[in-house]
């Protein structure tokens, strides 16, 4: 890993101004463990007003002693480089912001206020080798791969309730464990996520949700009391046994179709729809044993969805989208028993746009049932079928006239010619798109409307027999898409 010329450059000009100046917090850390850091943060003994001086092309709209220098890169990473006078921080009444922040003196008061030990390290590039300052040991936790908080665990999550989140987040998208205090201590503080905004919460569980291990994440919240902060309704379906087609707890089935979902790199639609499409079977299950059910738990979960989503903050697209495709999870499907009709309303109450999203959500929740059937064929069919609907049909409705056109240009009254002569119009149009225009066809209707109504007839059904062709060809090769018979 090779730091930034604009990261070098922005240390360069404040050691030149005469201050001390260090790369800091989770960039220090993915740099040590080789992977590319999201972005690159600075810290110094500059005060603020002295930061914008030395770049003028800066702006500074917080409370926080944050100064953001712009610095004309084309990597939209490095345009903007964060430089975050030292600071120390004091009473935290709301358990997330700091009653009043302090400028601190030196680089270890300002490492010290930090979260973990792999977030507070610096990199010092005076000279000419890289050294990286480590005073709470962050490169041995590295080395560990665990999460341990800078100091007292209990301090720093009363400080902040969020960092409890954040523990799993690093926990989950780096590999690591989280250390035997720091977890108690989690535990022990949970509650006090109450006090964190849904917005805040909510841009954690995502990232959580997004992680490769997204599963052992979400388990790791429910092991450390926070789940029944952020989403209870899944603890309900803890313990709760299913039937005779999951091997599986509700809980368990959840958390292993968010992990198929992972594993298959699938976006962030379908990994909360897989996590949470049965959430409602606890709530309608009847009966116990192999043979239980769990009638309507598609439409209840779809209701208990939305609300979980609008408690979190997700924006209303998000919401629509993934309650939609937990609404319609349960779809019936079997080769030669469900039709067209059946298939284009599914198109239609769930929107082309989703229906792949769907087809993986259903490939998730068959996979995390645990008694998975093979069933590639019949899922390609279904492809095919949803492809076919999809497509614009072929009709004179494609044309850029229409009945009432073709009227005003022949002044006359409806009547079977009208038809005939869409017909042939549409023939034209199939053999050269490029005929499709208003102009055009205004005037082989002018043509048409002289022929007599023996050979119009003759040219429509001639045009009819061509559309037929183009359409068992159509269908031909959306058959061989999806290699179906």
């Amino acid at each position: 890993m090779i730091i930034p010329k604009e990261v070098k450059s922005v240390i360069k000009d404040l050691q030149k101004a005469g201050f001390e100046a260090y790369i800091c917090g989770g960039c220090v850390r993915d740099f040590i463990l080789d992977r590319n850091p999201q972005d690159w943060d600075v810290t110094t003994n500059a005060k603020p007003e002295e930061i914008q001086k030395v770049f003028p092309d800066s702006f500074y709209e917080n409370n926080f002693l944050t100064v953001t220098a712009r610095t004309g890169s084309k990597n939209e990473k490095l345009a903007e480089i964060e430089i975050t006078t030292y600071r120390f921080e004091a009473k935290y009444s709301d358990k997330r912001h700091p009653d009043e922040v302090k400028y601190a003196k030196k680089l270890e008061e300002d490492l010290a206020r930090r979260d973990f030990t792999i977030n507070a390290m610096a990199i010092d590039l005076q000279g000419t080798k890289t050294k990286v300052i480590d005073i709470f040991e962050g490169q041995k936790d590295l080395d560990k791969k665990i999460i341990r908080t800078v100091g007292n665990p209990e301090e720093r999550f009363n400080e902040d309730a969020l960092r409890m989140l954040r523990a799993v987040r690093f926990a989950t998208t780096l590999g690591f464990k989280i250390e035997e205090k720091t977890a108690e201590a989690i535990k022990d503080n949970c509650i006090w996520l109450e006090a964190i905004s849904e917005e805040r919460i909510r841009d954690e569980f995502v990232k959580i949700i997004m992680a490769d291990e997204a599963a052992k994440g979400i388990d790791l919240l429910r092991e450390l009391g926070l789940l029944k902060y952020i989403v209870p309704e899944l603890l309900e379906n803890y313990g709760v046994l299913q039937n005779k087609h999951h091997i599986y707890d509700c809980y368990q089935h959840a958390v292993k179709s968010l992990e198929f979902t992972a594993k298959k790199n699938l976006n962030m639609y379908v990994r909360i729809a897989a996590l949470l499409h049965d959430v409602a079977k606890p709530r309608v299950k009847a009966g116990e044993g192999e043979e239980a059910t769990f009638y309507n738990h598609e439409i209840v979960g779809a209701k208990m969805t939305f609300q979980i989503l609008n408690r979190l903050k997700f924006s209303k697209k998000e919401v629509e989208k993934i309650t939609r495709l937990v609404r319609y999870h349960l779809f019936y499907y079997n080769v030669d028993e469900v039709g067209e009709a059946s298939v284009r309303r599914l198109v239609k109450n769930v929107g082309p746009e989703n229906m792949e999203e769907l087809l993986q959500v259903r490939q998730a929740d068959r996979i995390g049932s645990g008694v998975p059937k093979a069933e590639p064929y019949k899922l390609r069919h279904l492809k095919y079928l949803i492809d076919k609907v999809s497509q614009d049909p072929i009709s004179a409705k494609m044309l850029k006239i229409n009945g009432n056109d073709l009227m005003t240009v022949l002044r006359v009254a409806p009547g079977p010619r009208i038809g005939q002569i869409l017909d042939i119009l549409l023939g034209y149009v199939l053999d050269d798109p490029k005929k499709n225009t208003k102009k055009f066809l205004t005037k082989e209707v002018e043509k048409l409307g002289k022929l007599s109504d023996n050979d119009l007839e003759k040219l429509a059904d001639k045009s009819k027999d061509e559309k037929s062709e183009i359409e068992v060809k159509q269908d031909k090769m959306t058959k061989q898409k999806y290699w179906v018979s």
